[in-house]
């Protein structure tokens, strides 16, 4: 399989080559040349199958030869040795909780699988990868854990300051060995905007082998549909459709849920459900996308206001707007209205959700019809946003013994501006 870029102003790749380099030349995003299509039968097989055959059948057929399949399952399962449930929160309305991996959101599942794939054609080369990666919060952490101690892998986070949860910082500031932390003196997207400038900065290029975890690379992309595959997989005998909302931020997830759709996995659609960084669903609405600055809320990982997935979304659909708004649909939340979610949900049917949960739930209530089969995603542990939880229900919330000894230790990051000037700087001294 060949991966060309969104913007397809420079030459297709080989999948080793699109991991390591994280973006394209151009500034697009990698994607596969040819989205494969699976099998009537192993459709038909789907409720039998266990998560990790289904990642497996799944990355099979997009990676093809380029590693071979005893080393694509020793990869598959050691990312993903974590449970992956599927609840019944009440009447057709489920959650998939996808925090129960070793940071405690779903971002374990595309970090750990490609820091192991990244590890794997690394083993081969002899050269140091630089990873950068802007985080709202839960992406840093998980790619921090996936990396750390990698050899030939150097991490650099960057997290907007003040911006992210007291949990979530202590999970990006306090590991050290090869992952440091900059604490950027701006927002999600201003530590975006740094990282890509990076790669297109040819200097750095030239002296660094920079590549990217964020949700822009393609192995970070792809784990993210097989748990769309499997849930569904698990409602199959459901009557009705079956739809799923997710929390949107930078699109990544909900990138992945479109690709295992246009797999073949009979989801009927999607609702794409945001805080007050309102500009994809507004793009719904007004067929209009507006990228803005963005502004802080309690569901600080979907703070952004131009999310780079963006142009993925509009590239699996060839660029036609009428097939997007036929398949996905779009709605915001406020601060005061998300509360008020993991409040109703907690008194009403004893499920506690973190913000992002929360939106979620909230965008499928409002879009999912009588009959149909719902699926919101559940994007992190309520333990990691307990200074926003603990209030409203009026409980203390148990935190993990894990997150317990993170809390304890000492935050080790360091102060940046959002100037691409003084960043720059600082990879070129500290590589």
């Amino acid at each position: 399989m060949r991966f060309y870029s969104t913007n397809k102003k420079v030459p297709s790749v080989s999948f080793k080559e699109a991991v390591i380099k994280g973006l394209p030349d151009d500034n697009g995003l990698f994607m596969p040349e040819i989205i494969p299509h699976f099998s009537d039968e192993f459709l038909r097989k789907l409720p039998q199958l266990t998560f990790q055959e289904i990642a497996f059948e799944s990355a099979k057929l997009i990676i093809e030869d380029e590693i071979s399949e005893n080393e694509l399952l020793s990869i598959i399962e050691g990312a993903f040795n974590f449970d992956v449930p599927l609840r019944n929160v009440h009447d057709n309305i489920h959650v998939l909780e996808l925090f129960h991996g070793p940071t405690l959101a779903f971002k374990d599942f595309g970090a750990r699988f490609m820091a192991r794939v990244m590890g794997h054609f690394l083993k081969s080369d002899a050269k140091e990868i630089n990873i950068l990666v802007a985080t709202s919060g839960d992406t840093g952490s998980a790619v921090a854990q996936g990396f750390l101690g990698v050899e030939g892998i150097k991490v650099t986070l960057l997290y907007p300051k003040g911006k992210v949860s007291k949990i979530q910082e202590q999970q990006l500031t306090t590991l050290g060995q090869n992952v440091t932390a900059l604490e950027v003196g701006g927002t999600f997207d201003d530590c975006q905007h740094l990282v890509k400038t990076a790669f297109l900065d040819q200097e750095l290029n030239k002296k660094l082998n920079l590549s990217s975890a964020n949700s822009i690379n393609i192995a970070r992309l792809l784990p993210q549909s097989f748990y769309y595959t499997y849930a569904h997989s698990k409602l199959s005998d459901t009557s009705g459709n079956t739809y799923f909302c997710v929390p949107s931020g930078n699109l990544g997830n909900l990138c992945g849920g479109l690709l295992a759709k246009k797999m073949g996995v009979p989801i009927a659609g999607f609702i794409a459900a945001s805080n007050a960084n309102n500009i994809v669903p507004e793009f719904f609405r007004t067929l209009e996308f507006s990228p803005r600055a963005s502004v802080q809320t309690i569901s600080n990982a979907m703070d952004v206001g131009n999310p780079s997935n963006f142009s993925r979304l509009l590239d699996i659909y060839d660029h036609d707007y009428q097939r997007i708004i036929a398949d996905i649909k779009g709605i915001s939340f406020n601060d005061d209205q998300t509360r008020a979610l993991i409040t109703e949900v907690y008194e009403q049917h004893n499920y506690l959700m973190c913000p992002h949960t929360a939106i979620g739930y909230g965008g499928l209530k409002h879009f999912l019809n009588p009959g149909d089969s719902g699926i919101f995603i559940s994007t992190a542990h309520p333990c990691k946003f307990i200074d926003v939880v603990e209030p409203l229900i009026s409980e203390k919330i148990e935190i993990p013994l894990r997150l317990q000894k993170i809390i304890k230790q000492e935050k080790q990051a360091i102060s940046m501006t959002k100037e691409f000037a003084n960043f720059k700087s600082f990879l070129l001294e500290n590589n």
